[in-house]
């Protein structure tokens, strides 16, 4: 059970929520700072003075004073009317984030929202109801205001819900003829296509699930809408995935350096203490530790090579500065993920109603687009040596990686897709944040287009991935080429592991399921699992 409390949620319990459907619950604490913010949102509504989205309209509307008998239809037609998302709904366990990080931040106790209420939302998580929440139609500036109506609407017995189950503990079954070992580690699953799934009406679903619809007492719709929670769910799950890719990027590289017998050298600690970038310096121990032992390694220790080419040697400083990107983007999550992010502010010890900006989705937006710009070079980097593998001139192994090269095509056309997804990946790095056009009237005058940034940074890790899987089969092949002569004891089990799903190439296939199953093992966490917590 993971108790929110609005200012301690990790992204591990985000991801455990997420992916494993952990139970939440609102803390004793938290409970009492939504009753006391409550309190003062029912004392203004009573009132004659303006607050606004209490007493008045919203947006445009501010100025449009409500009628004390009209604030409950005032709510209701807020989340009506907010509702206009498109596009393909958000997977299952982005819905169930969430909801979470809403949860969370309306138990930090100034939004006004009743606990009752509150309690609603957290009972529709736990009880595995995921509204369907179309992925377009928020341009982040009032928070994520389309998504979260969708998403609410279900709480008052209207909107759609998915039926697909809430989690995926491990990757889709492939084509593949064996089957992943287990593994303990599921942070981030290939995304599904979310068109299958048959919505059914949100009145149906809490009669499944034994919940009833809720009735909006004032300001409490938006206060279910105000916030940026949905493109900090994208980017948060996002985030665990480029995570994991800079782990599973140090493995690759490994791989292709031994394979491709390349020096050990580059890799000592010393080099990197006196650069002093902590990512740079974690991916050379790493590359280092995996690569230590190889008797291919020792097999050339002394060919008299001066230097490897920039995508060997290169390769920390590559993926450090990757993984310094990451660090920064996780600050963002974690203070977003604890933050208030509401309009107007109740602030119970005042009395105080105050409109403010806490919405805007700017933080966000340059975090998810310096998500995407930061994994390209993983990528890239990636592609470069799996080039230098297929070629025979660079890596002294048959063309291809395959024997009887002219007759058999080996490998060639997963380079090519590598570079074609590489070239996709330049494109999506472009940033969506600098981008602002004006919505309501002109009221909304600039916005951060958050969560098309975000959408662009979970694209990008998924791309990303299959980049890496492609260098990580040939690295594979390569060093069965090599044989008798044997590469590291961690490589080792991590070719072990990717031969228990991917067979070595020795007749011409189809490579698209290899690299399939290979991208689901990095995204269930199984290569890393397999070198034993030896890679960080």
């Amino acid at each position: 059970m993971i108790s929110l409390d609005g200012s301690s949620l990790t992204l591990e319990q985000l991801l455990a929520i997420a992916d494993r459907a952990e139970p939440v619950a609102l803390s004793a604490g938290a409970r009492e700072r939504v009753q006391a913010s409550r309190a003062v949102v029912d004392r203004r509504a009573r009132s004659a003075e303006p607050a606004y989205g209490i007493n008045t309209g919203f947006g445009s509307f501010a100025d449009v004073k409500i009628a004390p008998g009209e604030l409950a239809t005032l709510q209701l037609n807020l989340l009506r009317s907010h509702a206009a998302g498109l596009g393909d709904p958000l997977p299952a366990r982005t819905v169930r984030a969430t909801m979470a990080l809403r949860a969370n931040v309306l138990a930090k106790g100034f939004s006004g929202i009743s606990a009752e209420t509150l309690d609603a939302l957290i009972a529709l998580l736990n009880a595995g109801v995921h509204p369907y929440v179309p992925s377009r139609g928020s341009v982040g500036a009032s928070g994520d205001l389309a998504p979260l109506a969708h998403l609410a609407l279900v709480l008052i017995g209207e909107g759609e819900v998915l039926q697909s189950p809430a989690t995926s503990h491990q990757p889709p079954a492939t084509s593949s003829s064996h089957q992943p070992p287990a593994t303990s580690s599921s942070h981030q699953p290939p995304a599904t296509s979310s068109s299958h799934q048959s919505p059914i009406p949100g009145a149906e679903a809490l009669k499944r699930a034994g919940l009833k619809p809720i009735t909006l007492g004032p300001k409490e719709g938006l206060a279910l809408i105000n916030g940026t929670q949905p493109s900090t769910a994208v980017l948060a799950l996002a985030l665990a995935g480029a995570e994991q890719l800079t782990r599973a990027a140090d493995i690759a590289a490994a791989l292709s350096i031994d394979a491709l017998r390349g020096s050990i050298h580059p890799f000592e600690a010393r080099i990197h203490e006196a650069r002093a970038f902590a990512g740079q310096q974690t991916s050379a121990a790493n590359i280092e530790r995996l690569v230590r032992g190889s008797r291919i390694n020792k097999s050339h220790e002394h060919c008299g090579k001066v230097q490897d080419a920039y995508s060997l040697r290169c390769a920390p400083q590559v993926h450090g500065a990757a993984r310094d990107a990451l660090r920064f983007v996780r600050e963002t999550v974690l203070v977003e993920a604890n933050s208030a992010t509401d309009n107007p502010m109740v602030f119970a010890d005042s009395g105080d109603i105050v409109s403010c900006g806490n919405f805007h989705g700017a933080p966000i937006a340059i975090a998810a687009d310096l998500l995407a710009a930061a994994i390209v070079p993983l990528a890239t980097i990636s592609e470069r040596r799996t080039d230098r593998l297929v070629d025979p001139t660079l890596s002294g192994l048959p063309a291809f990686l395959t024997n009887d090269g002219g007759l058999k095509s080996g490998l060639m056309m997963a380079q090519v897709t590598a570079a074609a997804v590489a070239s996709e990946l330049k494109s999506l790095a472009h940033p969506a944040g600098v981008d602002t056009i004006p919505t309501s009237a002109n009221k909304e005058d600039h916005v951060s287009m958050s969560m098309t940034a975000s959408l662009k940074a979970d694209r990008a890790v998924r791309r990303a991935r299959e980049v890496l899987a492609i260098e990580i089969l040939c690295g594979c092949q390569a060093i069965d080429l090599l044989a008798p002569l044997a590469t590291s004891p961690m490589l080792e089990k991590v070719h072990a592991l990717v031969r228990s799903r991917v067979r070595t190439l020795a007749d011409d296939r189809a490579p698209a399921p290899d690299i399939v199953a290979i991208t689901e093992l990095i995204a269930a966490g199984a290569l890393e699992n397999a070198c034993e917590a030896r890679v960080k």
